[in-house]
């Protein structure tokens, strides 16, 4: 996910992205590719959003493909679907009102999904959105998928016990994050909540109070799955979501395995993205990352068309790095997820403090520390490269260790005492560790005070927290800066807790920034969310970029088709496949 020049696409407003190559290593090391120019677009030519989609090379009907991961899936239920393993498992029985072609080497395309376009703008300020849905579109009994089902499945998004998913549609709607009080689906079952109309069978319309000018990006989200009302079973959906997708559940053993058997009332024609390739897709769930690793490795029966859904582990990097006959297996590409060390602006007040911890890090042994280039690449901006309009710079060139005098410069022989909160996982502990000593040397007093693993999170969302610094992970819904910045850097949105602004970061000149930028038709929007990148860490400094996750998957030898999701940085299974 880099910096790159814009590619003309046919029939499309042309957006630049930079995005890190999703390729399969050939053989020249392990070396992640970042040197590509990549691109993104907003389809405005219909054509770009029927069916079918292109053929794979080399792909072929039939067999089983496994995917293996530790922990089950948290949710199935498309409303309720936002980790990372639900978003790469739903669009396999799941259809959205846009969907993003993703060419698996940085080139993608918004497209119409069950709508024929990516949305009309209707007025032209964002705050009017039509959807024409396409025909032919079925749920896998046969039944036809209309606005209403698609509707329907937004309306009960808005039902507190059906909570997990993304909110943007909600907030929107509602204009207000307490969306569930403005409009309680239980006692409006069979109505729609404010601004979600459907005219007609074929057309879904949204109205809003402010322009939402990232909509076709926010409904390529599961929150726009369809579902019919009759099939809705609430919080027991999870268990088996009513299909709309070219595969439907055949089975579910909870925590054990999930099977996907095809669906054949998907129509490929009305589908511009997903395959039907594989009879079954079956997800197996227990194994560690290492032991689903080792068994991907040693290539044995079924597992020659598995995949491990989680990276290599440290433990194998090197095993599998070395092993020329694993080059042609493995897949390694950056994410778009980004890491910083936060800073709580409330605490630490001063600018200077802030500069010179950006001066002090030392990058590339903070890369060394988590396990080398496999694993993680230096970033320097707040926005990752996958970012639409992204353009590198560094407000503080410390150059690849840091920049000691510089940071002991800015601090003018202060000596601050600052509290380091870090997860009680090896992850944040090793990063901890490695921080504190950048920290020392540049003249900080670091204290490092654990915080329970699976409270962290929580607990640094609160407004009061006790800690000066802490590390922090972002990666977007979509990627445009206003699923990045306004997020995390709008002082309008802090409250007692809950935060997403956790470098509790509040600037009313930025704030009116994010209004402005806003505004813009998404194909404006991404020069200017660079600009205003480059603005907040000159002005303000609020956290310190540290470095982007890097996915480094390994898959049997009868395992084709897979590639790093553009958008989301984990395997997509839209062309997967079973070779002969």
């Amino acid at each position: 996910m880099r910096p790159r020049a814009a590619a003309g696409v046919g029939g499309a407003i042309a957006l630049v992205v930079a995005l890190g190559a999703c390729s399969e290593n050939t053989g020249e090391g392990t070396t992640v590719d970042t040197g590509r120019q990549q691109t993104g677009v907003i389809a405005t030519d219909p054509k770009d959003s029927q069916g079918p989609a292109a053929e794979v090379s080399g792909a072929r009907k039939g067999g089983t493909f496994t995917i293996i991961r530790e922990t089950p899936i948290s949710h199935l239920d498309p409303q309720r679907t936002y980790s990372f393993a639900g978003l790469m498992a739903n669009p396999l029985f799941a259809r959205y009102l846009t969907t993003w072609k993703d060419d698996g080497k940085g080139g993608l395309v918004l497209v119409g999904d069950l709508a024929e376009t990516p949305g009309t703008n209707v007025n032209n300020d964002c705050k009017v959105w039509q959807f024409t849905i396409k025909q032919g579109v079925k749920f896998e009994d046969g039944s036809p998928i209309t606005s209403k089902e698609i509707a329907y499945g937004i309306a009960r998004s808005f039902d507190p016990d059906l909570a997990g998913g993304p909110t943007y549609l909600q907030e929107w709607l509602a204009d207000t994050p307490q969306f569930d009080t403005k409009w309680d689906f239980k006692k409006n079952k069979g109505a729609l909540p404010p601004g979600l109309t459907t005219p007609d069978e074929r057309t879904l319309r949204f109205e809003f109070a402010k322009p939402r000018c990232d909509l076709p990006f926010a409904v390529s989200l599961p929150t726009t799955a369809p579902l019919r009302p009759d099939k809705d079973t609430g919080v027991n959906l999870d268990q088996r979501p009513f299909s709309s997708g070219p595969y439907k559940i055949a089975n579910n053993q909870v925590g054990v395995q999930l099977t996907l058997d095809r669906n054949p009332n998907w129509d490929p024609a009305t589908d511009p993205v997903r395959h039907q390739y594989p009879d079954q897709f079956v997800w197996s769930f227990g194994p560690t990352a290492d032991a689903a690793n080792n068994r991907v490795i040693a290539d044995n029966g079924p597992d020659q068309s598995a995949l491990a859904f989680n990276s290599v582990p440290p433990s194998l990097v090197a095993r599998v790095a070395q092993d020329a006959a694993l080059k042609s297996r493995t897949i390694l590409s950056p994410t778009p997820s980004a890491n910083q060390l936060v800073i709580n602006n409330q605490r630490v007040t001063d600018l200077k403090v802030r500069q010179a911890l950006n001066y002090a890090i030392d990058r590339e042994g903070l890369v060394k520390a988590l396990g080398g280039q496999t694993i993680a690449q230096p970033l320097t901006t707040l926005m990752p490269p996958a970012t639409i309009g992204f353009e590198a710079y560094e407000a503080y060139p410390a150059g690849a260790n840091g920049d000691v005098d510089k940071a002991k410069e800015l601090l003018g022989g202060q000596t601050p005492e600052l509290v380091l909160g870090v997860a009680d996982n090896t992850n944040e502990q090793v990063q901890a560790t490695q921080l504190k000593g950048n920290l020392e040397r540049a003249g900080f007093k670091i204290t490092v005070r654990n915080i329970p693993d699976d409270a962290k999170l929580d607990e640094v969302k609160k407004k009061n927290n006790p800690w000066d610094l802490y590390i922090g992970n972002w990666a977007a819904d979509w990627p445009s800066g206003a699923s990045i910045l306004p997020v995390l850097y709008d002082g309008r949105t802090i409250k007692a807790e809950g935060n997403s602004n956790q470098s509790y970061f509040n600037d009313p000149a930025i704030n009116a920034e994010f209004d402005r930028i806003l505004a813009l038709e998404p194909a404006k929007q991404g020069p200017e969310w660079a600009k205003l990148d480059q603005r907040i860490m000159k002005e303000h400094a609020p956290v310190v970029p540290l470095y982007v996750d890097v996915a480094y998957n390994v898959h049997g030898s009868k395992a084709g088709g897979v590639f790093i999701s553009s958008v989301f940085g984990y395997p997509s299974f839209v062309n997967a496949y079973v070779k002969g």
